[in-house]
């Protein structure tokens, strides 16, 4: 017999798809209105007419002397992956230990970690660059990692706690029987068990840092010969803030890459979700 939805599925449903297409719609506009000229743009920049759609604009914003999007790419992924493996590498013995904690101690310590989740990271900025100058890393890809690498920890270091609190403390004893010490334990029997949530981790940092704005700007300068594909974008179509031409192609190129990795890798972000949903 087939259910007839409730009222409460039917308000879910229609939450749903109206928040989708909310955030479906700016994408919409920034696809179709890469191919048209600036007069197809302002009288009509909800279509697309394919006998006048050209790839020009985008041949052209992918040459544009003024910002080299594969030099942008390079530097951002760059900037992904250190971030992700200080993150990670500072997380997971914190989270090992922390889940071994007993109870009252470990959530002590988890809040005053997370914590840090919630403060925006544009009201650290200033008091940073105070620091990052008086120890010689402002204006420097290092300043700007480990910066950023600290942003990502509260909410890395809260996934990881979560998962490895429900793997069994048996595989820590059996380890010990066994004579492998913490570190062994850790690394070449918990961290194994953690690849669903790594991946998901991972790629939830990389969203972050990829579209991350202000910190780039104000850490490396605007002046900076070093750039990401945000601060990149920034510079190159601030001057041609009124020539949709040259903003909408460069705006799609600098988030091409991470929708593509995020359409791909996203079923290991639910796989992750679940795995640390289910276990125990």
């Amino acid at each position: 017999m087939k259910k007839t939805p409730t009222p409460a599925a039917a308000l879910r449903v229609v939450f749903v798809t109206l928040a989708s297409i909310c955030m479906l719609v700016p994408m919409y506009l920034l696809l179709v209105n890469a191919f048209k000229s600036q007069r197809e743009i302002l009288s009509n920049p909800f279509t697309l007419d394919l006998g006048t759609a050209t790839f020009q604009h985008l041949a052209d914003a992918w040459n544009n002397p003024d910002f080299s999007i594969l030099k942008g790419y390079g530097t951002t992924l760059a900037l992904v992956l250190c971030v992700n493996a200080l993150a990670m590498v500072v997380c997971a013995p914190a989270a090992y230990v922390l889940a071994r904690t007993p109870k009252l101690i470990s959530r002590m310590l988890l809040f005053f970690f997370i914590a840090g989740m919630f403060i925006p990271t544009q009201v650290i900025l200033v008091p940073v660059i105070f620091v990052l100058r008086a120890v010689g890393l402002m204006g420097t890809m290092p300043g700007l990692i480990l910066f950023m690498a600290a942003t990502t920890i509260p909410f890395t270091l809260f996934v990881f706690f979560g998962y490895i609190r429900v793997l069994p403390r048996s595989l820590d004893e059996a380890a010990a029987i066994d004579g492998a010490g913490k570190y062994y334990t850790l690394w070449r029997i918990i961290v194994p068990l953690m690849r669903p949530i790594i991946a998901t981790v991972f790629i939830l940092n990389s969203l972050s840092v990829w579209n991350d704005f202000a910190s780039p700007q104000m850490i490396l300068g605007p002046g900076s010969d070093v750039y990401t594909v945000t601060t990149g974008v920034y510079a190159a179509v601030g001057q041609y803030s009124t020539d949709y031409t040259k903003v909408f192609p460069t705006l799609l190129l600098a988030v091409i890459p991470i929708l593509v990795i995020f359409v791909v890798m996203q079923r290991h972000v639910m796989s992750g979700l679940a795995a640390g949903a289910v276990k125990g």
